[in-house]
């Protein structure tokens, strides 16, 4: 008695196994070849596991189905409702050789389907979307370590520049003129001699002026030679030496007393020399980097009414930049005061009466090796004419910003207003 109970209830067990299977969709058509003929073969369906659209759960398999006389008749899963990615991939032979491939999303009918009603095209993702979120940098592996070390853009980078690696090792844009040349160090110039001034000339085998008679010792060249040590004195076809055989001073030459020229002896010069008509020489021009009105403000904390920032690679060492600036006063409530930031440096800050109706003035900056100098002139309405000067120790190999700041001395409506500025690069000059 109770083997039967237990039998019954496999069989319930099994009844309900049965009752869960999935519902199939079935495709029938007829298959047929380019010249008209049906088509006989094979058709070998494979499919990854999958959930049906029911919940039912389908294993990986595959299964081969006979087609004779062209006859397509085939039940399967839908996948249109199953899980992501669910597809039948199905490849068709005839004659033992493997005809062409296909893929297949079947969806769910009641009613026989055609071939076209399940066929997709390649590359296209069946099923229901897929699930997604985001991935973190830090959940790859090494990714964070191979992203830090790679060269970023620097704040100067522009499209169509020249790349240069600034001081930071970023990616930025070359600085200078279109027709400028980018050295090693990443500083630019007019292209030639590798300076950046003139282009040298050079003068050869020419006499300077005096008389040769054993006692004259001072002769002159026609021009000065730049660099003075370009200079080479032959006499006699002797090559002499400076400091030993004679002393230069601009274009003078002065021959020590042993080494004075000798009635019929025959004196030479070759040397370089700056030239500004050589129609090839090119003298580097200023450069406004930044004019133009600031905002206005009525607060009572400094508050920044413009900036002019110079790209990384902009400024050398001998550059010199300008600053010139106009502060406007609107009212006569209270006083103000305006202040001027060499990237982290206060370098001009003066504080004027209720009754100024003007701050104006100038800075100059001289770029050396790591330190800048710089002086400043300002003045007012009222305001005393007032100088100043002294160095900051901004890194100028990376972008450098100066600021434009200004408050109120109390709650007012009053403001002060940055009426016009402008900042200007003068180019260190070699000569040549």
């Amino acid at each position: 008695m109770l083997s039967f109970k237990k039998s019954a209830a496999l069989l319930v067990a099994a009844a309900g196994i049965v009752a869960a299977q999935p519902a199939l969709t079935t495709i029938q058509d007829i298959l047929y070849l380019a010249n008209g003929n049906r088509f006989n073969g094979t058709l070998t369906i494979a499919w990854n596991a999958f959930q049906a659209g029911d919940g039912s759960n389908v294993a990986t398999s595959s299964m081969t189905v006979p087609i004779v006389n062209g006859v397509l008749n085939v039940q399967l899963v839908p996948t249109t409702t199953a899980s992501a990615g669910a597809q039948y991939n199905v490849t068709f032979n005839s004659s033992g050789v493997n005809q062409f491939t296909e893929v297949w999303a079947v969806p769910p009918s009641t009613v026989p389907i055609q071939l076209s009603a399940v066929l997709v095209s390649q590359g296209t993702v069946v099923g229901p979307a897929p699930v997604t979120t985001a991935i973190q940098i830090s959940d790859v592996e090494g990714l964070e370590n191979e992203l830090a070390i790679r060269p970023q853009e620097g704040i100067s980078f522009q499209v169509g520049r020249a790349a240069i690696i600034d001081s930071s090792g970023m990616i930025d844009g070359a600085a200078g003129n279109l027709s400028d040349c980018v050295r090693v160090d990443g500083s630019s110039g007019p292209c030639g001699s590798g300076s950046s001034g003139l282009l040298p000339s050079f003068s050869t085998g020419e006499t300077p002026s005096g008389t040769i008679n054993g006692t004259n010792a001072t002769f002159s060249l026609a021009n000065t030679p730049s660099p003075a040590t370009s200079l080479q004195l032959y006499l006699n076809g002797l090559l002499m030496s400076q400091s030993v055989d004679y002393t230069i001073s601009g274009n003078t030459i002065s021959f020590l007393t042993a080494s004075i020229p000798q009635t019929g002896d025959l004196l030479r010069a070759a040397y370089q020399y700056a030239n500004p008509s050589n129609p090839l020489g090119t003298l580097t021009a200023a450069q406004v980097i930044c004019s133009s009105v600031g905002a206005a403000t009525g607060n009572t904390s400094l508050t920044q009414l413009a900036t002019c920032t110079m790209p990384t690679g902009l400024l050398g060492t001998g550059d010199r930049i300008e600053v010139q600036f106009q502060f406007a006063h609107s009212g006569t409530s209270t006083g103000f005061t305006g202040q001027i930031n060499w990237g982290s440096t206060a370098v001009l800050a003066r504080t004027a009466t209720a009754s100024e109706t003007a701050f104006v003035g100038r800075i100059e900056f001289g770029v050396g090796s790591g330190t800048q100098t710089w002086d400043t002139q300002s003045w007012g309405n009222t305001l005393g004419f007032a100088v100043n000067a002294g160095s900051a120790a901004q890194n100028t190999g990376s972008s450098l910003t100066i600021s434009f700041l200004g408050d109120m001395a109390a709650t007012t409506t009053d403001s002060i207003i940055l009426s016009n500025f402008t900042v200007i690069r003068y180019p260190a000059q070699t000569n040549p």
